[in-house]
Formats: structure tokens, sequence, C-alpha cells
């Protein structure tokens, strides 16, 4: 983590304390792999991190607030995403390559912050507008660029103008967000990695261009 970090009450933290809080951070990310949310204590996070919970109370005021700091992370590089889709091609293989790619880079993103991520669908499923805000805000990277790439289509005559941008693009999202959240799920039904890869990047091709990619 870079830039100025502020205690609870203002202060401007150290090197030292920089670097104690990032551990906190790390230990609560690492805990919430093997942990479920709601069980996760301050002094656990605590005595992992070899500190004690009086130190955990000046950067962050509970567990839910490191939480959220955890996930803004998380969301900042979920940003990235955009680039999956900003400027790319949908003509021919290019379009297959664009559909992989993009396929590649929800799954691959969820599988890295699938803990923390599921914190964030959980507080969101919760009503929590501030989780809710940090999932719309991974979710929006891709659905802006995927929503001009449809607009850019439609002015070429290749879709149907009467099929809405954004409608499309969310859709297309929010089947990614799910499938990339249910990975596990799909190996207990027996379908491998290396099966639903191809066939969701299918599917994505076939929603945006409405034919079948050229591979």
């Amino acid at each position: 983590m870079t830039g100025q970090v502020r205690t609870v009450d203002g202060r401007v933290a150290g090197r030292r304390g920089q670097a104690t809080r990032q551990k906190l951070l790390d230990c609560l990310g690492e805990m919430l792999s093997s942990s479920p949310y709601r069980d996760v204590k301050v002094i656990d996070v605590a005595r992992k991190a070899g500190t004690s919970p009086a130190t955990f109370y000046q950067y962050f005021p509970d567990v839910e607030g490191a939480v959220l700091e955890i996930a803004e992370e998380m969301a900042k590089e979920g940003a990235g995403l955009t680039g999956l889709v900003s400027g790319r091609s949908w003509a021919g293989k290019a379009g297959w390559q664009t559909s992989e790619e993009l396929v590649d880079g929800f799954l691959d993103f969820w599988r890295k912050h699938d803990a923390i991520l599921r914190v964030v669908d959980l507080g969101a499923a919760e009503g929590d507008k501030r989780f809710n805000k940090i999932r719309m805000k991974i979710l929006n990277s891709v659905t802006g660029s995927l929503t001009e790439s449809v607009k850019e289509l439609q002015s070429k005559g290749r879709i149907d103008k009467d099929i809405s941008p954004a409608a499309l693009a969310g859709s297309l999202v929010v089947l990614l967000a799910s499938v990339a959240s249910h990975q596990k799920g799909f190996q207990s039904w027996g379908v491998k990695q290396a099966e639903l890869r191809p066939t969701l990047a299918q599917l994505v091709h076939l929603g945006i261009t409405g034919k079948k990619p050229a591979k």
C-alpha cells in the first residue's frame, strides 16, 4: 500500500506503522480464506500478526473496517478489467480472442480474490451500501466499456439497433460475475476449468456479436 496512511485518531503513520497496518490486513485476508467472516475477531487477527488488539484499533475501528480497506484495494485492481474490453475488436478471430481474454480475466480475478469477494457479496446482499458500492465499482469498470463496444457495433450495422447496449452489457457482466463466483460449484458438477472457460467465452461472443466465433 502506498501513499499517506493515518491512524484512527488522524495521526500520520510512519514507515513502521504502515508496515504493521499492512501486516494486519494481510493476516486478515488469510483468515478470511479459511474462516467465516462473522467468526473473525480482532484478537485473532492481532495474534496472527504478532501484535495486540490495541495496535489493531490504532488503524481500524473494527474487523469490518479493515475488511472494507482490503475490499477497496481489490476494487482498484478490478478497475483494470476494463482493459480487457476497451478498444478491443469483436470482428473475426480478434473477436474470439477478446471473448477469451475477458473470460480469463474475470475468472482469474475472482479466483485470486475469492475470500474478500464472498464477503463483499454477503454485505451487498444484506443491503450494506458500502459493500454494494465496491461490488458495483468492479462490475461497472467492465460494463461501461462493454456498453461502448455494443454501441460501436450497432453504429456499423453489425448488430440489431433495437438492443439496449447497457442492458446487454450489464446482463453479460452479471453472468460473468455469477459464473466466476461459482467456480468451485462447477467442479462439484464435474465441469473442468478447461471446459468452463471456452463455453463461457462462446456465450459472451454470441451475446455481443450474435454470431458463432471464428476460431
